[in-house]
């Protein structure tokens, strides 16, 4: 062998081992190591939300787990509350809004969209496609564009159960519509009642006629009325309202009857079920009821609560309406870019669901990230639902849908008053949508 040769050969050996180190590198980049692309992105970038207290505190323990991959970014939450409609109209007028913010009303997307306040997130649409639905990617689509990623979910048809009534009266978890209506008069018949409703809060009515409504007429006409491309005397709405009568009509298997139930609150409802002395065997509302019966009661889950999903009607498939909080982007910039695609993998998510008082719609989160085995439950019901719909009051024009004295909560008041009214009903909420739309 020449020398020549020889020193040929090393050479080679040196470039190709150095290709191997580099695709090494590549990889780790890829997988949240140090240097590599990740450290190429940097700057300041600010998310706004509606999570305080403990939820901010937990939210930053996402952006901790972001800090890691992406070192030289530096992203500050900013907790708002509630007020965020407001302020984020007011910074976009102003011609400052925040990079990102998360907000909970699609309706207020699209306002946005609208106003071409908002960026698409078209870079995300493969990350977002491999760990969401359809149904819940489509939260944050407007005509045909995505606009943000369902971060937080809530899901809104879990059924919140005292055991020790259940277990008194020999009942067990129904498997649909029929087998519940006949649970409720097992239970009534061994002495309690069946229902808690916090009535005084028209929104806890319109979630029962959202369920019962996407599961009886379907994702289709569901859609077709949230746009109000059908009118609220369709047909469709008629048999929903009737199939809700046979739960708001029951009168005396409501805690406090209907006067009761329209001077009580969500909290005092999920009180009155789960406290020491309950007045009735289930809340009908969503995961976040759990934190209520914590906070306010001794009962302990699985042995004083459980949870079912609200029932099949009709023999209709897993299905969910939702609610939650989406993280859109006002300034399209390298760093907020990859803050957008992390929040929308399953990593950020089990950070957050191991802290607790979360669920995710993100269907690559193991089950047992959640601290809470409950929460678990009702996050994987999102994830494997075959529809997913988010809450419909909440897609309407906000004095229609989601006004204290007026709208539909005011209308569904007066049906818990008046179950027989069908055609009334209808017709006044299809007058209130006229002038709401």
């Amino acid at each position: 062998m020449t020398r020549r040769f020889t020193l040929y050969l090393l050479t080679a050996v040196v470039a190709a081992l150095a290709l191997a180190f580099a695709g090494c590198g590549d990889d780790d980049d890829e997988n949240g190591g140090g240097g590599g692309a990740a450290e190429k992105v940097s700057g300041s970038i600010t998310i706004s939300g509606v999570w305080t207290g403990q939820e901010a505190r937990s939210f930053n323990a996402v952006l901790d787990g972001f800090k890691k991959k992406y070192p030289n970014v530096n992203a500050k939450y900013r907790p708002v509350g509630n007020e965020i409609p407001t302020v984020l109209a007011t910074a976009v007028e102003g011609g400052n809004p925040p990079e990102l913010a998360a907000v909970a009303q699609p309706g207020l997307i699209r306002d946005f969209v609208k106003k071409n306040a908002l960026k698409p997130i078209d870079f995300a649409e493969d990350t977002v496609n491999e760990n969401f639905s359809k149904d819940a990617a489509d939260v944050a689509r407007v005509d045909g564009k995505l606009y943000g990623v369902l971060f937080k979910a809530a899901n809104k048809s879990t059924v919140w159960y005292n055991v020790p009534l259940f277990d008194q009266a020999g009942v067990k978890s129904p498997e649909d519509f029929d087998a519940f209506l006949q649970a409720a008069k097992t239970l009534k018949s061994s002495g309690t009642r069946a229902y808690s409703v916090g009535a005084s809060d028209g929104w806890t009515l319109t979630d029962l006629f959202e369920n019962i409504y996407l599961r009886q007429a379907g994702a289709q006409k569901y859609d077709q009325l949230a746009e109000h491309k059908i009118p609220w005397t369709d047909p469709s709405v008629k048999d929903a309202l009737r199939t809700m009568a046979k739960i708001v009509g029951d009168t005396g298997n409501i805690a406090g009857g209907v006067s009761g139930a329209l001077q009580t609150d969500f909290p005092g409802s999920v009180t009155n079920a789960f406290k020491e002395n309950p007045k009735a065997a289930m809340v009908l509302e969503a995961d976040f009821v759990e934190s209520e019966i914590i906070n306010s009661t001794k009962a302990k889950p699985e042995t004083g609560f459980n949870v079912f999903d609200f029932p099949s009607i009709d023999g209709s498939p897993p299905t969910v309406v939702g609610g939650g909080d989406t993280v859109v982007m006002f300034k399209d910039s390298p760093a907020a870019r990859a803050l957008v695609e992390y929040l929308a993998t399953s990593e950020a998510a089990e950070i957050r669901a191991r802290l607790g008082g979360y669920t995710s719609a993100n269907k690559n989160v193991s089950e047992t990230a959640y601290e809470d085995p409950l929460l678990g439950q009702a996050a994987k019901a999102i994830s494997d639902a075959e529809v997913f719909r988010y809450d419909l009051s909440d897609l309407q024009p906000a004095k229609f849908g989601a006004t204290v004295g007026q709208g539909l909560w005011k209308q569904f008041q007066d049906f818990l008053r008046n179950p027989d009214d069908v055609d009334g009903t209808a017709q006044k909420m299809e007058r209130a949508a006229k002038r709401a739309f």
